[in-house]
């Protein structure tokens, strides 16, 4: 069931803002302070609501991890007095959660019951899967500081197969994973290892970029990641080889075809130009540019097509790029 829409009112970096998206995959740009990160938080709050008994203002709240876990301070700087909300919509299904700038209470209105049950990860910039053994046991028992989508991720890794076979495209997906990353990952006790010929390598000693993939390995081999799905994804460039990119998007185009809706924020151009150049007609992706406007408050502007994507802050950077170098190559030619 996908995300259709969101709209913010005085919430975080967000004054007023309502954006529609793809049921496919939604490419989130801007430069940094744009909310890309906020946005997905957001809508992944709304879709875990159905997985737990946690109100949405409490879940906002572990996930954002405001200072004293005070869910008043998710409200737009300056506008405490008039309060912030959000309100998603998922499928036919919406809901809204105001806050209450002046305090730490919040008021919570769910429309149109019941709440829709949504499988959906998110999988933060960071990697948890090296860090994993003992984690969720001190999350469960302490106060550390760490946002919740830390412990989700790693509840969602750690989950056994499903009993039904996987189908011919999840199984290419695991393939196309597999060969770059040299083999299948498996998980012993709280550990995991990538598996191959030579043995198990565990993943502390394991470059970060593979365990990424490691991670959403597991997540399309568990059944976490399967029609009807929501898969959230915090710069999937960070420590990746760019030879890598090619078959990250390969993977999400299919994961979209496969019916799993799909949100990541970058701020690479080969990630962006490698999704231009692999999909067809027929995928449905959405190219969301968050910028601030002239009253310095953050906009979207949402294309279909890369070429139309504006302001673009990546392919800005790379022109001035391109434009320094041919200025220093002539200038040495005259010298």
């Amino acid at each position: 069931m996908p995300v259709t829409k969101i709209k913010l009112e005085n919430f975080t970096a967000f004054k007023d803002l309502e954006v529609e998206f793809s049921p496919g995959i939604n490419a989130l740009v801007g430069a940094n302070g744009t909310g890309k990160t906020h946005l997905m938080k957001a809508c992944y709050v709304f879709c875990d609501l159905g997985q737990s008994d946690w109100s949405l203002a409490r879940k906002s709240v572990e996930v954002f991890l405001p200072s004293g876990r005070t869910s008043g301070r998710l409200v737009h700087r300056g506008y405490e007095q008039y309060g912030g909300a959000v309100e998603v919509h998922i499928g036919e299904w919406y809901a809204r959660c105001d806050f209450d700038g002046s305090s730490s209470m919040s008021t919570t209105t769910t429309l149109d019951p019941p709440t829709p049950t949504v499988n959906s990860a998110y999988i933060p910039a960071k990697d948890m899967l090296a860090n994993a053994p003992g984690f969720l046991a001190l999350y469960a028992a302490r106060e550390v500081h760490f946002e919740q989508a830390y412990r989700d991720i790693l509840l969602r890794a750690y989950l056994p197969v499903l009993r039904e076979p996987i189908d011919d495209a999840h199984e290419r997906m695991l393939e196309g994973i597999g060969k770059v990353i040299g083999g299948e990952v498996v998980v012993k006790g709280e550990e995991f290892f990538l598996s191959n010929e030579q043995g198990d390598l565990e993943f502390t000693l394991l470059a970060e970029g593979w365990r990424k993939l490691g991670l959403l390995w597991l997540l399309i081999r568990n059944g976490t990641l399967r029609e009807g799905s929501v898969l959230f994804w915090d710069e999937p460039e960070a420590n990746l080889n760019p030879k890598m990119f090619r078959v990250v998007m390969e993977v999400l185009l299919e994961l979209q075809r496969a019916g799993v809706q799909v949100f990541f924020a970058t701020h690479d151009y080969v990630i962006l130009k490698e999704l231009d150049l692999q999909m067809t007609e027929e995928d449905q992706v959405a190219f969301h540019s968050l910028y601030r406007d002239e009253e310095d408050e953050i906009a979207c502007y949402t294309t279909g097509h890369y070429l139309d994507i504006r302001p673009n802050a990546i392919d800005e950077a790379f022109t001035d790029l391109y434009d320094r170098q041919i200025e220093r190559s002539f200038g040495s030619k005259l010298r």
